[in-house]
């Protein structure tokens, strides 16, 4: 993640929506018949961002629960009252289809003009079969309507409903016996996902949860290890998730297994700083000798933005990653947490041409170092300027 491959003054050649070819300018070959050309003097191409671990479809904003962390309220005791996951999931069951599509095509187009190519977006805000079925019919809805590689997860569970709480078996009951089965007959998720967590649920409902998904073809990816040591980073590997994210309680057992494994560690350092709880320790990780991906979390209650810029930019400044470590973390390392790395996260003849083209800038250290600044002056997906 240390050797970033740089080409100096270069030229970059997209054919039916692909990159055909790319080169340095003294073998560009000359441009003839109907080809429009893009003057990119000064300015830095790079692939689109892949963020690998969003809810960017959800109801509603949760703002109030925003003054309770300033007024010092935990995320725990915010979820023991019935707000953070509970909140949404009431919210959205009040919510039409057609305007929770709405509100997630006003969150899906501003990520796009941020830059994101690929994006993988997660149910769980509904935790009933009408409601999870509902947000991935959504899903594919935006898979639909705009060029980005999108990616959908089934997270039924996501949190336990107040009136399972004193029987969290008997939900999993209903995830593994209904909502599977439901979304498997419809084909609406790529993944399945268990926030397998200290008060969420159990490594052992987790494992029941992906075994069920399996059946169905989805590939799991797992929440993990951001309140304890939860034991999800090794649920994740013994599955083969595609991912296990958050991991901000990682130690050297953990490290051992994830290196032994082709999981990847996917970081969301968005929601450490907006809930004011530790950093995952990528230091740590990467200097072990493992490649990690970072994603934004966007979500209404711990990470209410989609920005992967501003991602890089805690990643070098929080976690102590170098620039071109973070440029891997939101490229190609969150395209492998999704399974798309064959077809985006680089510049690779072949690969679909999603790409970043940014305003004049000395060089990519600029990216992650003006971290409040909006450096993208166009984005092309699928070889189309959006």
């Amino acid at each position: 993640m240390r050797e970033l491959q740089v080409l100096e003054n270069a030229w970059l050649e997209i054919r039916n929506g692909v990159i055909h070819d790319f080169g340095s300018m003294k073998d560009c070959p000359v441009p003839s018949g109907n080809i429009k050309v893009v003057e990119a003097h000064g300015r830095l191409l790079m692939p689109a961002f892949c963020d690998s671990h969003t809810h960017i479809v959800y109801a509603g904003s949760r703002e109030k629960e925003y003054v309770d962390k300033i007024r010092g309220l935990s995320y725990e005791e915010i979820a023991r009252r019935g707000g953070g996951i509970l909140n949404s999931a009431l919210l959205l069951q009040q919510t039409p289809e057609e305007e929770l599509f709405e509100q997630s095509m006003v969150r899906v187009h501003e990520i796009m003009s941020l830059g994101t190519g690929a994006v993988e977006i997660k149910s769980g805000y509904g935790l009933t079969p009408e409601s999870e079925l509902k947000m991935l019919r959504v899903i594919r809805r935006i898979r639909e309507s705009v060029p980005m590689t999108v990616k959908s997860t089934f997270l039924g569970a996501h949190s336990i409903p107040m009136e399972y709480r004193g029987d969290p078996d008997k939900y999993v009951d209903l995830v593994v016996r209904e909502m599977i089965p439901a979304v498997g007959r419809e084909k609406l998720a790529d993944h399945i996902d268990v926030f397998c967590d200290r008060g969420f649920f159990t490594p052992e409902q987790t494992a029941r949860i992906l075994e069920a998904g399996a059946r169905y073809g989805m590939v799991p990816k797992i929440h993990a290890n951001e309140l304890d040591y939860s034991g999800g980073i090794q649920t994740g590997v013994k599955y083969g998730a595609f991912s296990v994210d958050h991991l901000e309680y990682t130690g050297e057992e953990e490290i051992r297994t994830l290196l032994k494994s082709r999981t990847m560690p996917t970081l969301l350092p968005g929601a450490s700083f907006f809930l004011g709880m530790p950093y995952a320790p990528a230091r740590e990780m990467i200097d072990a000798g493992l490649p990690v991906a970072l994603a934004s979390d966007y979500n209404p209650g711990s990470s209410p933005s989609g920005n992967m810029k501003l991602i890089m930019s805690l990643g070098c400044i929080q976690m102590k990653m170098l620039p071109e470590e973070a440029i891997y973390a939101v490229t190609i390392n969150g395209a492998c947490a999704m399974g798309v790395e064959k077809e985006t996260g680089s510049i690779t003849r072949g690969k679909k041409a999603n790409l970043i083209l940014t305003i004049p800038v000395p060089g990519y250290e600029f990216l992650s170092y003006a971290y409040g600044s909006n450096l993208v002056e166009s984005v092309w997906l699928n070889g189309l300027k959006i």
